[in-house]
Order: C-alpha cells, then sequence, then structure tokens
C-alpha cells in the first residue's frame, strides 16, 4: 500500500503544479509595482508567523508525552490552550483595534517565543503557562495580521480587489508550502540530526524573531476605533452591537464557527479513522499530502476570486457541501466496508476510500481560508474588526473544548457524522448570506469585474 500514497502525492503535486503554470492573462489581475512589494511584504512575514506555528504543531502532544504525562494530563494542556484563545486571547485580540495592529502582531511573537521557551521545562504548571501564552498567540495570529493587512491596504488605497490576490497566496504559501517545508525540517532536527523534540520549538523561537524584526522595521501602525472615549468594554460594546444589528455579520460568524470547528475536530480525529486498529501508516506523509491538498485548494480559491463570477458566496455554498459529504465517508465505509481487524498491517481499503476524502476536505480547505478572509474584508466593520474576529472565536473555542473533553465518550463515526450535519448547516446558512447580501446591495453600484467598472456618469 506504500505506492498507494505516493501515487495520491505524485497526482496532488502534478495536479498543483499545472493550475499554477497555465495562468493565463484572464486568471492575473493587473496590479501596481507598490501593491506588489507591499504584498509580498506582508506574505514573507506571514508566511515566518506561520512556519513559528507549522513547526511546533507535529511534536507538541509527543513532547508532552516523552516528559512522562499520560493522555489525560496532555487533554487537559490542549483545553487550557483553546480555553486561554477564548478568555484572555479575546480580549488581547480586542485590544489590537485600540492600542495598534501591529503592536498586536507583534505581541504575537513575543507570546509565541514565551511559549516555545516554557517546552524545555517539564514542570506540568510551566508547561501549563505556555499552553496558555500559546493560546492568546492563536487569537492574535487569525485576527490581528489579518485586520492589520486590510486597514493597510485601505490606507494605501489600493483597489479593494487586490485583497483577494494577498489572501490567496498567503494561504498557499502559509497554509500549504511553509506546512510542508515546517514538518519536514521538525523531522529532520528531531530524527535525522538527533536534537530532540525541544528542538522544532526552538526553531520555531529563531523564525518569529526574524519575523517580529521585519514588522519593527518594515510595518507601520494602524488602528480600529480612534475614538479616545472607548475602552475595552466600549470595544466590546461596538463589536456586538456590530454582530446584533447586521444578519451578514452574524452569519459569517456562524458559518466560520460551524466550519472550523468541523475543522479542528478532524485534525484529532483523521489518525484514528485512517488506522483504528493501529495499521502502520506514515502519519507525516500523509500530514504533507493534506498540505499539498490545501495548496490546491487556494490556487484554484485563487482562480475563483480572480473573476467576477461566480462569486464567493455563491461557489462556497458547494464548498461547504462538498465538505460535508467527506467528512462523511467514515461514517459511510465503516458501515459498507467495515475496518480491518489485523494489528499493524498496512492502511485498508475503507481506509484508503477515506484518505481520498480527506484530501477533498483539505482541498476545501484551501479554498475556504481566502474566501472567508475576502467576506470579512466586505463585510466587518473597520472599527471593530479584530474585536468581532474574535468573536467569532469564542463558539468555535467553546466546541473544541467540548469535543477535546468527550474525544472518548462518543464513537469517531459519531463524531464525523455530527461534523458532516454542521458543514451542511453552514452550506444553508451561506445561502441566506448570498439572498441578504443581494437584496442589501445598491442598484446603483457598478460591476465589481475587474476591468469592467462603469464610470458613473449624471
Amino acid at each position: 500500500m506504500e505506492m498507494f500514497y505516493y501515487i495520491v502525492f505524485g497526482v496532488l503535486s502534478a495536479v498543483v503544479a499545472v493550475l499554477e503554470l497555465s495562468r493565463t492573462s484572464k486568471d492575473r489581475v493587473a496590479t501596481s509595482s507598490a501593491f506588489t512589494s507591499f504584498k509580498n511584504n506582508y506574505l514573507v512575514v506571514y508566511s515566518l508567523m506561520m512556519a513559528g506555528d507549522w513547526l511546533q504543531g507535529p511534536y507538541v502532544y509527543y513532547l508532552y508525552s516523552q516528559y512522562g504525562f499520560d493522555k489525560g494530563d496532555i487533554g487537559r494542556l490542549f483545553i487550557a490552550g483553546f480555553g486561554s484563545s477564548m478568555l484572555f486571547g479575546t480580549i488581547v485580540g480586542s485590544l489590537a483595534d485600540k492600542q495598534g495592529r501591529r503592536r498586536a502582531c507583534i505581541t504575537y511573537c513575543i507570546s509565541y517565543i514565551l511559549s516555545c521557551i516554557t517546552k524545555h521545562s517539564p514542570q506540568y504548571k510551566i508547561l501549563m503557562l505556555g499552553r496558555i501564552l500559546g493560546g492568546i498567540a492563536t487569537s492574535l495570529l487569525f485576527s490581528a495580521f489579518e485586520s492589520w493587512l486590510v486597514a493597510e491596504h485601505n490606507k494605501r488605497g489600493f483597489d479593494p480587489q487586490w485583497l483577494s490576490l494577498t489572501f490567496s497566496k498567503a494561504i498557499f504559501l502559509g497554509n500549504g508550502l511553509v506546512a510542508i517545508i515546517s514538518g519536514l525540517f521538525a523531522n529532520l532536527l528531531v530524527d535525522n540530526l538527533g536534537f530532540g523534540p525541544v528542538a522544532p520549538f526552538d526553531a520555531a523561537a529563531c523564525v518569529l524573531a526574524i519575523g517580529m524584526a521585519i514588522i519593527m522595521f518594515s510595518w507601520t501602525e494602524n488602528y480600529g476605533d480612534p475614538s479616545e472615549s472607548k475602552d475595552l468594554i466600549g470595544q466590546f460594546r461596538v463589536a456586538a452591537k456590530a454582530i446584533a444589528s447586521d444578519e451578514k455579520i452574524a452569519l459569517l460568524g456562524a458559518i466560520q464557527s460551524l466550519f472550523e470547528g468541523s475543522m479542528y475536530t478532524f485534525v484529532f480525529l483523521w489518525t484514528p479513522a485512517l488506522s483504528p486498529n493501529e495499521e502502520d501508516i506514515p502519519h507525516g506523509f500523509i500530514f504533507a499530502t493534506f498540505m499539498l491538498s490545501s495548496m490546491l485548494g487556494s490556487s484554484i480559491a485563487s482562480r475563483l476570486m480572480a473573476h467576477a463570477k461566480p462569486k464567493v458566496e455563491s461557489y462556497m455554498q458547494i464548498v461547504f457541501i462538498v465538505s460535508a459529504l467527506t467528512l462523511l465517508l467514515p461514517v459511510v465505509t465503516n458501515i459498507l466496508v467495515g475496518s480491518s481487524t489485523e494489528k499493524g498491517s498496512s492502511i485498508s481499503f475503507g481506509g484508503s476510500i477515506q484518505l481520498l476524502g480527506f484530501c477533498t476536505f483539505e482541498a476545501c480547505v484551501g479554498i475556504f481560508w481566502p474566501s472567508i478572509m475576502k467576506m470579512r474584508s466586505q463585510y466587518i466593520p473597520e472599527e471593530a474588526r479584530s474585536t468581532i474576529m474574535n468573536f467569532f472565536r469564542i463558539p468555535l473555542n467553546i466546541f473544541v473544548c467540548v469535543v477535546l473533553y468527550n474525544v472518548n465518550a462518543f464513537p469517531i463515526t459519531i463524531m464525523f457524522g455530527m461534523c458532516s450535519i454542521f458543514l451542511f448547516m453552514a452550506s444553508v446558512l451561506q445561502r441566506r448570506l448570498m439572498v441578504v447580501a443581494e437584496s442589501q446591495k445598491p442598484n446603483w453600484m457598478p460591476s465589481d469585474k475587474f476591468g469592467d467598472e462603469e464610470p458613473l456618469t449624471a
């Protein structure tokens, strides 16, 4: 069955290469040299920030187990991370609108570097502190950088449609190529060079320090609401009012929570799904295949967003339905095919089908990220952008904490079935979002097709 992995990886590599090399002028948008320089600077920083995150991922659980902690202890550490992201991260992330997005990005670097340093200690309390710092950093990673980018892009007077180019390329690099390279480099440090499981965290700290230096010397500050009278509670009120008064923002938050909650649940469940009887599967190689699938998705999203039609609100309905069907595969294969009973064997036929489905799901993830970023840039008000984005993460973190706490309480098929239902719900809400957005669009607005704007004349 090893040949099966190589075939899947090879096919995905070929498809990604063909998509990237076959771009025509219709798939490209004419931009300015100033925008290209701005975009490349952001992509370098974002890639370094994501590298700092991806370097740690493969070895967090392994490091804790090497320190002698059991599954229950490790589970509590993970819950602390998501809980911290929900509580402290929401507060710190919301301060970005008031105190500055550039400062928040630097705070992300400092928090994550300190979290990496705590990994040198085998003491549970120190590791718990590291998870809390990591949770704060995670909230900043998924709010402060995007908020800074959108505000700076608009402040410099670039075409709003060009944001899609930065979003899609950021996901292609940061969530695809950088993830693969980071995983391989972490594996090199630990297994080939024998530096131990702490080495990837040290490498992550170095990468984050480099990124922080670039931010400090090349980024300017921008803010949300400039009002001096608004404190943190005032920011929360502004964000809550915006969500309650605008159905589009509320729908966007619900869609994001449903999809990301299913995605994080998938991260916990794909290993036992593919090896229910401890089948011998190449975890690192499968992870790289998933990331390659995500690159494929971001490449597809880049092409979709380079054209006026189909609109993001339209094609994302299909993406959510496909995602729901792929996460339903473990339920279907368990009923129709069953799983192998021989321990230590290679992946089963049902597992192979699931792997192909999981790769499709990861491609949907690659489409989701730049697409949700574009919708957020359109619908979320600038004065409370970071605050609202962190509000969106509250139900997500609650959901993930509940899943982590009860991961052994339900059969894996029930968990996947639940995720599939959530994704179908996301598709329904996405349909509603499209209807609301179209109904509120003024009739006088010019066409948003690139290069086809009609001049507004009397």
